[in-house]
């Protein structure tokens, strides 16, 4: 039985497998998408449990596509977590501002973000974090 589902959205195919194969090795359904709009038009579909999203994207960056998702009432409590090579400071809070629960910044341990994702699961927004 699966412990959830997760939408991941990263157009970087290496890094998506590997998220894919970390996250199904915990357990969890993985749901893979390469672009923006595709996450939003998957999201309102599969209804997932946790979004993975990485900034940087065709058709719609993470950021526009985290706005929309909190903005359609089918989508706004799905926790969603940003990833993404921009580790500056405002690049992070504007995440957090748009409504994503957290931001992880690349490159990650995959310990450390399978650890993450679980604390989601869980509810502890104090290990939640980059």
């Amino acid at each position: 039985m699966s412990k959830g589902k997760i939408l991941v959205a990263d157009d970087e195919p290496d890094i998506a497998k590997l998220i894919e194969f970390t996250l199904k090795r915990r357990g969890f359904e993985v749901i893979l998408v390469s672009d923006g709009q595709s996450a939003i038009d998957t999201a309102k579909k599969e209804h997932p449990d946790l979004i993975l999203l990485d900034v940087i994207m065709p058709v719609i960056n993470g950021y526009e596509v985290c706005s929309q998702l909190k903005n359609f009432p089918e989508t706004k409590k799905i926790p969603i977590i940003m990833l993404s090579g921009k580790t500056q400071k405002t690049e992070v809070e504007k995440g957090i501002e748009l409504g994503a629960y957290s931001y992880i910044c690349k490159p990650f341990s995959p310990k450390e973000f399978a650890d993450a994702i679980e604390d989601v699961f869980r509810g502890d927004e104090n290990n939640a974090t980059d």
